[in-house]
């Protein structure tokens, strides 16, 4: 198995409350982790680090052999998205866009062509059972059918990592557990790594590995 991401030593604070102390993790390619633990615990501090989000004040973070910490700041964001894709408890999609050009933005944040862009989102689309919404907006559509153009929007570049910090968070139980199945299809099909933040237990267990953090430490 190829590892895909490698971090060592982490810590952060903000202010004087020490919220990471000195985690490390490895994870390979195409595996599915969940973290999960308190309120507090360090879970999303993580998450968003790994993301490129936000820096550790010491330890080392490289994913696919890039080493994050020695990338020039205005690098950051062209390698976040072509290599990660994130999915958040909210779908944060854009109220004036439809479902296929909210889809759309990642790629052409990345340059690509009009054409090529539109026939991936529509492929998309019609992977995640969207395909009759392609023109619809995010107040027509309900809340499951929202987050997956999220996830689809996540997946637009096909990188290699997916962050997903409670992405189920605000749905009822069976648009959960679709959600949840739709990770493990698009691990089969696409071989990529999603590192879960949650409080659903159940899809917690259904991960590779469940990590648990406590007081900002992987317990």
């Amino acid at each position: 198995m190829q590892m895909l991401l490698k971090a060592k030593n982490l810590s952060k604070s903000y202010d004087k409350l020490k919220v990471l102390k000195d985690v490390s993790l490895e994870v390979n390619q195409g595996e599915i982790i969940s973290i999960v633990g308190p309120s507090g615990a360090g879970k999303s501090t993580l998450l968003h680090i790994i993301g490129t989000l936000d820096c550790a004040d010491s330890g080392s973070l490289s994913i696919a052999d890039m080493d994050i910490a020695a990338m020039k700041e205005k690098e950051l964001p062209t390698f976040r998205n072509k290599n990660i894709g994130f999915i958040f408890q909210f779908h944060h999609l854009l109220p004036e866009f439809t479902a296929l050009e909210n889809i759309c933005i990642p790629a052409f944040i990345a340059k690509k062509s009009s054409k090529e862009t539109e026939a991936r989102a529509k492929q998309l689309l019609e992977l995640l059972k969207l395909g009759a919404r392609m023109h619809h907006k995010p107040s027509e559509m309900s809340g499951g059918e929202q987050q997956r153009v999220a996830v689809a929007r996540a997946l637009m570049n096909n990188p290699q990592l997916i962050l997903a910090d409670e992405p189920s968070g605000n749905l009822d139980t069976e648009k959960a557990k679709a959600l949840h199945e739709l990770f493990f299809e698009l691990r089969k099909d696409f071989n990529q790594t999603f590192i879960i933040v949650t409080h659903n237990e159940e899809l917690a267990d259904m991960a590779d590995r469940k990590i648990v953090m406590k007081n900002g430490v992987i317990v």
